[in-house]
């Protein structure tokens, strides 16, 4: 009676002692003090195996409870993620908050034309205006290593959908993504708003597709080497301008970085080649050209009337490189879009073939290397923040671009304004062919999620369609160039 009375007390302080040391930090501690009160007779062996059968289940209630925890964090952003890490979520957002002026009055034949001013079909009116250039809040999820999804509504102008989809990587080589994305081809279109170069992507862009509705599978089958081929409606997003049965545009890219095949982490060699094709319904053919500062729209696309004896058929290919060391980048692209279609009147085999080139210093050092990943480049992020009480810190960084638009392949017979009538084409080609462009900017990130920019743009516009009656009107004066200076105060998380 005596054993058994000492016994029971020993088991309950035994108790007591363990469920006073719950935390799983002492676990290990509470298991030798039960195998050592059994070895010396304090407790019997089944006792023993009683009390550590219900520490493990309280580990086990732990560790689950620590697995299904979320905890929320804020780095360059807000997210929140699984004990396990087996969920991630962040939101995200942006606002671009923009300035521009452009000066039309530096032109020697910027002057009235009484007469002729008001018969050139191509008439723009641009004044200098403040504007919200991008305004979006978006969610973002990835869970149980496989799956990803995104959504990204836009509030500059209306509230639309901007990205809705889902990525399944069941097998990381080859990944399928459902819904709205960009499509796989600019590298300055898959390069974030937020990180891009300069204000403005460059005219290569006018040429490429966007976010689109479709599918898509791509993945990194081998170190350094990227892919993607995309189905999608051809369109802009949130919508289907093709009701006719079609086939779709077929969309793909291809990558390269060498010096990551080489192991190199210092620098980035860049190439990559992409292409489209598919179809499009009479109406526009081909793009409209406004430039770089989003000011004056030069040129005018003809459009295709519904009498016409076919559809459009489309096709675009375009040649990427970008060369980086240390805080210095060289880039590069070129594009064709053709545009092969047929009136009662002739055939036509169209080319808008635009390019840009362009040169970046990091002056503060950060290297462009750290900033690439899977053929994209990301956000370059201050070494230091700015700290406005010494005036240290931050990221500065210059560039100069040059670009070029030519549509002069369009500045033809049946199409351009002013040239032999074609029924079929019930708007012609108005304002200049072509254009070219010098952008210079100045960038100064105080953080990771701030950025101040400003950038002056000059265009020249050549290549006239119309001959008197052709080029641009600008605020009732006809001009051949333009210049603007143009500033974007930017927020991201």
């Amino acid at each position: 009676m005596n054993m058994t009375l000492r016994n029971f007390a020993a088991t309950a302080l035994t108790s007591a002692f363990l469920l006073s040391f719950g935390g799983n930090a002492m676990a290990d501690s509470t298991d030798d003090i039960v195998n050592a009160l059994v070895a010396k007779g304090v407790l019997t062996e089944e006792e023993g195996a009683l009390l550590l059968k219900g520490r493990t289940g309280e580990k086990e209630a732990a560790e689950a409870k620590k697995a299904s925890a979320v905890s929320a964090k804020y780095k360059d952003g807000l997210s929140f993620e699984s004990g396990d890490g087996k969920f991630k979520a962040a939101i995200n957002g942006r606002v671009h908050a923009d300035y521009r002026f452009f000066d039309h009055n530096d032109n020697a034949r910027n002057t009235p034309v009484v007469g002729v001013g008001n018969s050139i079909a191509n008439s723009n009116g641009v004044t200098d205006t403040f504007d919200i250039r991008r305004a979006r809040i978006g969610f973002k999820a990835a869970w149980k290593d496989y799956y990803e999804a995104e959504v990204v509504a836009d509030l500059a102008n209306s509230s639309t959908l901007d990205v809705g989809y889902l990525n399944v990587a069941w097998w990381k080589p080859v990944q399928f993504r459902f819904g709205q994305f960009k499509m796989p081809m600019n590298l300055e279109e898959l390069t974030s708003s937020n990180n891009i170069d300069f204000m403005e992507r460059s005219y290569v862009n006018a040429l490429a597709p966007a976010k689109e509705i479709g599918l898509m599978v791509h993945g990194s089958p081998f170190k350094g080497v990227t892919y993607a081929l995309a189905a999608s409606n051809g369109s802009a997003k949130n919508a289907e301008s093709d009701i006719r049965e079609d086939g779709k545009d077929i969309i793909g890219r291809v990558t390269a970085n060498f010096a990551e095949m080489m192991e190199n982490k210092e620098m980035v060699l860049h190439a990559g080649a992409s292409f489209s094709q598919g179809d499009l319904p009479q109406g526009t053919v081909g793009v409209n050209g406004r430039t770089e500062a989003r000011g004056a729209t030069f040129y005018t696309s003809p459009v295709l009337g519904n009498a016409a004896f076919s559809a459009i058929d489309r096709s675009r290919a375009g040649l990427e490189g970008a060369v980086a060391y240390g805080p210095f980048k060289v880039q590069a692209e070129w594009m064709q879009l053709n545009n092969d279609f047929k009136t009662l009147v002739r055939s036509y085999d169209l080319d808008t073939e635009n390019w840009y080139a362009e040169a970046l210093w990091s002056i503060t050092g950060e290297a462009y290397a750290d900033s690439y990943k899977n053929g994209v480049f990301g956000g370059l992020k201050p070494k230091n923040d700015f700290d406005p009480s010494t005036f240290k810190g931050g990221l500065w960084e210059v560039g100069a671009r040059y670009s070029e638009f030519d549509a002069s392949d369009y500045n033809t017979v049946g199409i351009a304004q002013g040239t032999t009538n074609d029924a079929g084409i019930t708007t012609k080609a108005k304002g200049f062919a072509k254009a070219e462009a010098w952008t210079l900017g100045l960038k100064f990130l105080p953080t990771a999620n701030t950025r101040l920019m400003l950038n002056y743009v000059m265009t020249d516009f050549n290549d006239v369609i119309g001959g008197a009656t052709g080029g641009v009107v600008l605020n009732q004066k006809r001009v051949d160039d333009e210049k603007a200076l143009i500033m974007r105060a930017q927020w991201m998380f």
